[in-house]
């Protein structure tokens, strides 16, 4: 698929087939997401892929209130999260004002590779915000240096979502 049809192409799916995702493509898609920038390569966005029938039912039943577990049926899911204190820090201390938030960024673009490389793969997302951050710790035993950032369904969809208005150039960027 041509990169501008990929970046069109790929929508958030709220209806997906009982369809499940084999895992070497989840591993090829999270191979693919580590490929993205990071400040100084320091590669803290870290990955928990549920995969299995039991882990799933109980990640979504634990973890997503129930319109995100609706939306999210029939999909793996990926928790992401990244390792505080590291991406803009040295020797423990910020250098910039943002501190933690560029961990937060360099997630971002992580998470931007693994939905784009999810699509390429003939499978769809949604990233889910809405999430008990507690009890997803709990049952993927995630480190308490990590932030928990987003759940991402990945998975075959079963509904064709309308593209969805973009703001126009002019309204969200500025030329000089």
């Amino acid at each position: 698929m041509e990169f501008n049809e990929l970046i069109v192409e790929r929508r958030s799916v709220r209806a997906y087939k009982d369809q499940p995702v084999d895992v070497e493509i989840l591993k090829k898609i999270v191979e693919q997401a580590q490929m993205a920038p990071s400040w100084k390569n320091s590669q803290t966005a870290r990955t928990y892929v549920a995969a299995s029938k039991e882990i799933l039912e109980e990640l979504r039943a634990k973890g997503l209130p129930s319109f995100n577990q609706k939306s999210s049926s029939g999909a793996a899911l990926i928790v992401t999260t990244f390792v505080r204190g590291v991406s803009a820090f040295t020797n423990g201390v910020a250098d910039t004002e943002l501190g933690d938030k560029w961990g937060a960024y360099d997630l971002g673009l992580h998470d931007a590779y693994l939905v784009l490389a999810a699509k390429n793969a003939g499978l769809d997302t949604l990233i889910m915000g809405l999430r008990d951050y507690q009890a997803i710790r709990a049952l993927l035993q995630i480190p308490e240096e990590e932030d928990i950032v987003s759940v991402i369904a990945v998975g075959y969809r079963d509904q064709e979502p309308a593209l969805r208005p973009r703001k126009p150039l002019e309204e969200v960027a500025k030329f000089f």
